[in-house]
């Protein structure tokens, strides 16, 4: 018999006689031998203990690349063994905020806690390479809500940035906005004679002009008053009130007009609160009117109750009352601010003239030829950028003048020109216009042309005079073989719109003021 266990093998021994046979198998032995044969003992590795200074070796190779960290949220940056590229430097301080263009593209930047909304413009002025350094603003929206409004130039960004609602679509948006300090320039404008309060009549030997003059350089402005409709907050109704506007806060009268203390009603403190535009007010909140603004709490994150939306009857009225609040709550800062927007666009621009030219024009210089004598360089900076402007122009119409000869197909002729200059918009609507002209500011001379929706192959001159916006319609026409534009019958003739606008620039036509400021889309 023979049994197999693993690889061991039983091997009997030699044959015995039958009679010894019992005896061997009661006191049989069994012998074990491998199948392979014995090997030496083999000597098992041992754990080798590696230094910290051959991992340090390792991580600083040169020959090993910088992987950014994909998971920086899972290890600190300082304990973490993969290098991170994504961070500011530790000793910053600084903080990601989010910029939002008229596109609905944004740019992400670092700014420090105290950052003001003037320093975060002249940021994205330099980051995004914009051709010009004045008149450019932060704006405040709530899309949801319909609300906008444009901080003002001293506040800090994170501030206002830290009322918002975590799960809100608050953002911040980069544009222009001509019409920040207007009221400084044209006082009788924003503020009519109709809407100052009787209480001004102390000032009895001064006009209106001298006395808003006066107020304004003193950091206030006269005392505001008039009919608003006012949305109840537990209906859809709108009310209208007699409102008073004064230092001390807003109030309404519960009696008509009436301004007797027993008949006032105090609504709201202006030291706490901020005043927005209402976009499309009729849709969203039932409106009277599209001249619609709000004020609201301005430490608390916003909530539709604590909303208090007020309706005007003209753009006029509504500029008057929101223009009222800035100067009551901010005084004298606002005097500040004008002033430095005034000078410090002035002063980037003398700096970037000259960096540039100790950079890339060190071996170049302005020549005009202009005189008998010869040549000679100009000096001047400005001088110099308005003589390349000019010859510029000057080869343009050139080359727009013979393209519009008759011998050329239409085809060779220079019909989209106009499509690279920023006051042109394509084929918004004409509501889609005035808002962007009411965003950037209502301020006389804005203007943008678009494509005309009604009139094939024509183009619409939209244009803000007295915070109103017109339309002109421009027309296409020929006269003798070569094609032209129009906007009075043929008696002004120009041969493409980027002619009209050099023209009227200077020379109003048949418009109520020149053109002064493009409605620009900006792009980050």
């Amino acid at each position: 018999m023979m049994e197999v266990a693993g690889p061991w093998t039983e091997v009997f021994g030699t044959p015995e006689p039958s009679g010894a046979a019992d005896a061997l198998l009661g006191s049989s032995t069994l012998t074990l031998a491998p199948l392979v044969a014995k090997t030496p003992s083999i000597r098992r590795s041992q754990p080798i203990l590696i230094t910290p200074s051959r991992v340090k070796d390792s991580f600083s190779s040169s020959s090993v690349p910088s992987i950014p960290n994909p998971f920086p949220e899972l290890c600190s940056p300082s304990k973490s063994p993969v290098l991170n590229s994504s961070y500011p430097p530790q000793l910053s301080d600084k903080h990601l905020i989010k910029v939002y263009g008229e596109d609905n593209h944004s740019r992400s930047l670092w700014v420090s806690p105290g950052a003001s909304a003037r320093e975060v413009c002249h940021l994205l002025v330099q980051t995004a390479h914009c051709s010009d350094q004045e008149n450019w603003a932060l704006l405040e929206l709530f899309p949801s809500l319909g609300l906008e409004r444009c901080l003002e130039d001293h506040e800090v960004v994170l501030e206002v940035k830290g009322t918002w609602s975590v799960k809100g679509d608050t953002r911040f948006m980069f544009c222009k906005n001509y019409a920040k300090y207007e009221f400084f320039r044209k006082p009788t404008l924003f503020f009519p004679e109709s809407m100052i309060s009787d209480s001004a009549d102390v000032n009895k030997g001064l006009t209106s002009l001298e006395l808003i003059q006066n107020l304004l350089k003193s950091g206030t402005c006269p005392e505001i008053q008039g009919f608003l409709h006012v949305k109840e907050s537990s209906r859809k109704a709108w009310k209208k009130v007699y409102f008073f506007l004064r230092r001390s806060g807003l109030y309404s009268s519960t009696k008509g007009s009436s301004k007797e203390p027993r008949h006032l009603q105090y609504v709201a403190d202006l030291e706490d609160l901020n005043v927005y535009s209402v976009v499309n007010s009729r849709k969203l909140y039932g409106a009277p009117s599209d001249f619609t603004f709000c004020i609201k709490p301005s430490k608390n994150p916003i909530r539709v109750q604590d909303l208090k939306i007020l309706c005007a009857e003209s753009e006029q009225t509504r500029t008057c009352w929101t223009s009222a609040f800035r100067l009551f709550k901010y005084g004298n800062q606002l005097q500040c601010n004008y002033q430095l927007s005034k000078s410090a666009p002035r002063g980037l621009e003398v700096r970037r003239l000259s960096d540039g030219k100790s950079r890339s024009e060190a071996s170049l210089v302005a020549m005009d030829f202009s005189g008998k004598a010869g040549g000679r360089v100009i000096q001047n900076p400005t001088e110099a950028e308005s003589a390349g402007r000019e010859e510029g122009q000057a080869w343009r119409r050139r080359e727009a003048l013979r393209c519009s000869l008759p011998n050329l197909s239409s085809a060779a002729r220079p019909s989209s020109i106009h499509k690279t200059q920023p006051w042109f918009h394509g084929g918004v609507s004409r509501k889609e216009a005035q808002r962007l002209i009411e965003k950037q500011g209502l301020v006389d001379g804005m203007f943008l042309i678009r494509e005309s929706q009604q009139h094939a192959q024509c183009f619409v001159l939209s244009l803000c005079y007295q915070l109103k916006t017109k339309h002109y319609l421009v027309i296409p026409c020929e006269d003798g073989g070569r094609k032209y534009f129009t906007m009075d019958d043929g008696v002004t003739l120009f041969i493409d719109l980027l002619q009209l606008v050099e023209f009227h620039q200077i020379n109003k036509g048949i418009l109520p003021v020149c053109l002064k400021h493009p409605c620009v889309c900006v792009a980050l």
